[in-house]
């Protein structure tokens, strides 16, 4: 059977946003999303840029980045709304790392409510149901990487959710998930453990070592991903505080300006190849 491509189109709502910034974006998130990410998780997409909503075909599933979603604390998030997801990207400095966080976990869980078993992180609890949020765990700056000079998330693989650490396993694109349901600092992980029924999650967003937090129980009829947004006060990926941060973004901002560079000296040659065959064989 052949695979159905998954299409998904990029607008921004925010003036601080060039189209020119929002092209570069969304040609590395597409070489993410076929490059990277495909290979490892099976999943075929496009991404492709729009000026404004309204020209978005049916069929996509829209990623918008806007200068406030409404959602406190969270700086992405993607909902399922007459039966097609949707991204909502809050505008900062990192947008295009939030960008990327949820076109690659729109991808691997397009509704927000798939669910893998594994044995429990937390002391006490057994086999439990973790939702699968690819980026959760490493979603931090300090764990990004870039394609085209243009900051980009890690992800975990599908060995994320193995039983045992086993040498030569890729546990995140990256490499910086070192062990299976590992957090960094910066991430988080949620699962749901059907003894209870509670979910729960660990965090890493402070101090020198992860915690365990009980959610709770989720309504009968809740978006999985919705509500643990709604109940994760996640930090912006940037603090504004943290130095390593700040030089992580600068350094990024670098690399997108000698990539853009790079492709303004190759287009001067085009233009002057295309000028002088025009010369030649022109009228």
């Amino acid at each position: 059977m052949d695979q159905l491509t998954c299409q998904l189109a990029l607008v921004s709502e925010v003036n601080d946003i060039k189209a020119s910034q929002l092209a570069r974006a969304g040609a590395a998130l597409q070489k993410q999303a076929m490059r990277d990410f495909r290979p490892i998780w099976n999943v075929l997409a496009t991404v492709d840029t729009f000026p404004v909503l309204e020209d978005v075909p049916i069929g996509y599933w829209p990623i918008i980045i806007r200068d406030d979603i409404g959602f406190p604390g969270a700086a992405g998030i993607h909902l399922d709304e007459d039966g097609q997801p949707f991204a909502l990207v809050q505008y900062s400095n990192t947008w295009t790392l939030t960008a990327s966080h949820e076109v690659l976990e729109m991808l691997a869980d397009p509704f927000g409510n798939r669910l893998v078993a594994s044995d429990s992180i937390k002391p006490g609890q057994g086999r439990v149901e973790y939702l699968v949020e690819v980026s959760d765990p490493s979603e931090a700056v300090a764990f990004s990487y870039r394609v085209n000079g243009v900051m980009m998330s890690d992800f975990y693989t599908p060995s994320f959710f193995d039983p045992l650490s086993a040498p030569g396993v890729r546990y995140s694109f990256t490499g910086a998930i070192p062990a299976p349901r590992k957090v960094l600092k910066g991430g988080y992980l949620s699962w749901h453990d059907p003894v209870t029924n509670h979910w729960f999650q660990q965090t890493w967003f402070s101090g020198n070592k992860p915690k365990f937090v009980d959610l709770g129980v989720f309504a009968a009829n809740a978006n999985i991903r919705g509500e643990i947004d709604r109940r994760t006060p996640v930090p912006q990926h940037l603090g504004k505080s943290v130095p390593e941060a700040k030089r992580l973004v600068a350094a990024a901002t670098a690399s997108s300006d000698a990539v853009h560079e790079a492709g303004a000296s190759k287009a001067k040659s085009w233009h002057g190849q295309i000028a002088a065959l025009r010369k030649k064989y022109g009228p």
